[in-house]
């Protein structure tokens, strides 16, 4: 880290500057492109992105701080970002330049208030891994005991704290000139980004955090958590038993100990959805760093920074919308969503449920190969309707939730290809749910003997209602046509005033006529005015 990156407002320049380009090309991309997307178009979008993308991953190698958890997460998001930002982001959770020995050396001796040696009988110089935090060297206690000693970067609270601002200032122009911003209640996330990486920022939190998962654990055969040493452990420096293992990803590894791929990623999905649905507590960072694999197969969880909480409340409507697909109650799903404020207040329920119940019957029928184009075509153009009328948002509690999650699935994918995320999740999912429903009864018997009878009713009313669906959507089309030949029309007589009155301008200068010298020009002006704003009018309904 250079002098200049130590600097405050130099810091909240470049992030603020580098953010503010990105949305200007964007949106001038989008301006330029609107209407005529191409195979062309595509490949000069991918090219767009991905030098935004290499520009963000040097400027965050550079400042490093926020910059690099923020790509870190970014680099996670395979459901809302490009490939190509994907494959310029993701080495950056491997290759944080490490500090210095000193400097490293100089945090635990003031946080031991004397020198290490009085602590340590040994440490190796060279970190084994260094994060946007902390770095992490092997070393050994006078008893003999190997551990992990985990140093935090000097003056990285002051730097976070830094980027903070600056970020909060990104979040303002995000929320004005995005789609993201509208979508993204971004003061709640800016609250929960603030909460989370502020408790990582003290080893402490992460101490208790360890200690919670061990015990947790401790029951589990194939999975294992590490000791923490409270009595020397400290807000910036953490100690920990040191444990052997490989990278869960390392697939050499897996093959030389002959552990089964598709079985270890069962146990991985087994663990992850015991976390989330038990009791809520996860681990919100599980790259692959932060998952070994022993070689006798036994999973190890370590770096408990970034832990989520999932509230009991939300485990409820998470719970009606399991159950609301199951009975084929899509108004139990949308209530749930609702439940879990990922529905704005002006979103349309009836139109969600209906692409719910479509989508969900179509994955359960396999039926999307079956069905002809006009169909998908149709399904397709609404779920797109939806988002750009943007009946739903990303709450902040979920945000790091999401991340955790498609991290996880990138995980497995790298494991076993051709996983059935929905054949391996379902067993958990259902123990869950005998759990909360309480013991089998009778009663219970026969409410699963007569699911189908009570998905019945819905049914028949969805059967009577598709005629009615179908006629609002061909009103809808039709008004949507109307209106856009109504605003082509004002737009073709703006243009035919303006060319009417273009030669008034010239004949202004000839003329000694008052009427002539003033008006002509007056009316040249007024018509590129209604021309602009009739080009207006349409871009915006195209927008819509």
């Amino acid at each position: 880290m250079d002098f200049l990156t130590n600097i405050a407002f130099f810091r909240i320049f470049m992030i603020v500057k580098m953010a503010a380009v990105f949305f200007i090309q964007l949106m001038l991309f989008e301006r330029r492109h609107r209407g005529r997307w191409t195979d062309e178009t595509n490949r000069k979008w991918e090219a767009l992105v991905k030098k935004q993308a290499a520009e963000y991953r040097q400027t965050a190698l550079r400042l490093e701080g926020l910059l690099i958890k923020l790509g870190q997460f970014l680099s996670t998001r395979a459901d809302v970002m490009p490939k190509a930002f994907l494959e310029e982001l993701e080495d950056l959770i491997d290759r944080v330049p490490a500090v210095q020995w000193k400097e490293a050396k100089a945090v635990m001796e003031t946080e031991w208030s004397g020198p290490f040696e009085t602590i340590l009988a040994h440490i190796d110089e060279q970190p084994v891994a260094s994060a946007s935090i902390g770095q992490v060297y092997k070393a050994t206690l006078h008893s003999g005991e190997n551990v992990a000693v985990k140093v935090q970067r000097p003056d990285i609270d002051r730097i976070i704290a830094v980027d903070f601002k600056a970020v909060r200032i990104v979040m303002s122009l995000a929320g004005r000139f995005t789609k993201f911003g509208r979508q993204t209640d971004l003061p709640a996330l800016y609250r929960e980004m603030t909460a989370v990486i502020g408790a990582e920022l003290d080893f402490r939190s992460e101490l208790a955090n360890g200690r919670y998962f061990k015990k947790r654990y401790e029951q589990f055969d194939e999975v294992d958590v590490p000791d923490y040493n409270s009595e020397i452990s400290t807000k910036r420096v953490l100690v920990m038993e040191w444990i052997e293992g490989a990278r869960i990803t390392d697939l050499n590894f897996l093959e030389q100990n002959g552990i089964d791929r598709h079985t270890l990623a069962e146990r991985l999905t087994t663990i992850f959805l015991e976390q989330l649905l038990q009791e809520g507590r996860f681990h919100a960072d599980p790259h692959p760093g932060n998952i070994l694999v022993r070689a006798d197969g036994t999973i190890v969880l370590i770096d408990f920074g970034m832990v989520g909480m999932l509230p009991a409340a939300d485990a409820t409507y998470i719970r009606a919308m399991i159950e609301g697909i199951l009975m084929e109650d899509y108004t139990k799903v949308v209530d749930g969503l609702e439940g879990l404020q990922f529905l704005l207040p002006h979103a349309d329920k009836v139109r969600l449920k209906r692409v719910i119940q479509a989508m969900v019957d179509a994955y359960t029928s396999q039926s999307f190969t079956k069905m002809d184009d006009l169909a998908v075509g149709q399904l397709l153009e609404e779920i797109q309707l939806i988002v750009k009328q943007e009946p739903v948002q990303l709450p902040a509690g979920f945000a790091f939730l999401g991340r955790a999650f498609s991290t996880f699935i990138g995980l497995l994918h790298i494991l076993d290809p051709n996983i059935d995320l929905m054949k391996v999740g379902r067993q958990p999912v259902l123990n869950w749910l005998e759990q909360h429903a309480g013991k089998t009864t009778p009663q219970t018997v026969l409410l699963q003997s007569l699911r189908p009878l009570l998905s019945l009713p819905q049914k028949l009313s969805s059967a009577l209602d598709e005629p009615v669906r179908h006629r609002e959507q061909q009103d809808a089309h039709r008004e949507k046509a109307e209106m856009e030949r109504y605003l082509l029309k004002n737009r073709r007589d703006a243009l035919l005033f303006t060319a009417l009155t273009f030669p008034t301008v010239p004949a202004a200068l000839w003329t000694e006529q008052t009427a002539l010298l003033y008006g002509g020009p007056a009316l040249f002006i007024l018509s590129i005015v209604f021309y602009w704003r009739s080009i207006r009018a349409h871009r915006r309904f195209l927008q819509k």
